[in-house]
């Protein structure tokens, strides 16, 4: 369980950060209509930008080299 918290902790930092900017993306911006599809329910804009934060940061993630011998 620990080794995998380590190796995707950028992912869960990035979701995490992305999760608290959709939340005030919705509190201080928001959708005055309620027609938008991300930003008119605040769980919608939480999830979406944890979503993309988490897949922004884990692009920065290093792959471990494994070598095969023949």
């Amino acid at each position: 369980m620990k080794k995998w918290f380590k190796s995707n902790s950028l992912f869960l930092i990035g979701a995490i950060l992305g999760a608290v900017a959709g939340f005030l993306y919705w509190k201080l911006v928001g959708c005055a209509s309620g027609t938008c599809a991300i930003t008119s329910k605040p769980l919608n804009s939480t999830l979406y930008g944890a979503l993309m934060g988490g897949l922004v940061l884990s692009m920065f993630k290093k792959e471990e080299k494994t070598h095969k011998s023949v």
